[in-house]
């Protein structure tokens, strides 16, 4: 499958629980009408995340597709269209973006609606190819942040190739998807020696100025 990871910021002027009323239920009420999703989530970020000033997203969405062929017509359906117009009403367009992506599944593990999901942002170091920093990052870091005891599910999500093809370039290479049950949860993984390890590996292909990060709750839709 071809996951579609939507980066979201709200319309400038846009008070943030409008925003999130909005998106949830008008915005929302309107993908659920295009045919051809096979799963749809919102993960908003949590209060917390505004503390220190506007985090660099105010939440991502998730959108899974069979195949990129399928994700082409799917586009062309006036239901599609309408989704993507309605964009223009909530989200700040310039500060948005989307990847596409496929996921990998690094440590599964029951989930549910209450848990906190740490979602990052990031971008390969300059002079590593793009298939070395996706092999390095799912078969070599995958494995030790797996290891986090706290962790209760880690997910990567690899840009498609295509993605880069003509010299295009992402907004990042990278997303990755960490679920806790909680913010404390969170707090202690940061604690651990297996931690110190995932964080002691990431200069090792991630461009250091490159990482971003919020913390969301996810709302499954569909």
């Amino acid at each position: 499958m071809v996951k579609a990871i939507y980066l979201i910021k709200r319309k400038r002027g846009l008070e943030l629980e409008a925003f999130r009323k909005y998106w949830l239920t008008t915005h929302a009420g309107l993908a659920l009408k295009v045919p051809g999703l096979r799963k749809y989530v919102q993960s908003h970020t949590i209060e917390s995340g505004y503390k220190k000033g506007e985090p660099v997203f105010d939440g991502i969405a998730e959108v899974w597709y069979d195949d990129t062929n399928a994700m082409r017509r799917i586009a062309e359906l006036p239901q599609a269209r309408a989704v993507n117009d309605d964009g223009h009403n909530f989200m700040d367009m310039r500060a948005s973006g989307l990847l596409l992506t496929r996921e990998h599944v690094v440590k599964d593990g029951p989930i549910d609606s209450s848990m906190v999901k740490y979602v990052a942002f990031a971008k390969r170091r300059p002079e590593m190819e793009v298939e070395a920093f996706q092999t390095y990052w799912k078969d070599h870091h995958g494995p030790l942040a797996a290891r986090i005891p706290v962790v209760r599910r880690y997910v990567q999500n690899h840009v498609l190739l295509s993605g880069y093809r003509s010299g295009l370039a992402p907004l990042y290479d990278s997303v990755a998807e960490t679920w806790f049950e909680d913010t404390a949860a969170m707090r202690v993984s940061a604690t651990t020696p297996e931690y110190q390890a995932v964080r002691a590996d990431e200069p090792n292909f991630i461009d250091g100025g490159s990482l971003a990060f919020i913390i969301t709750r996810e709302h499954v839709m569909l």
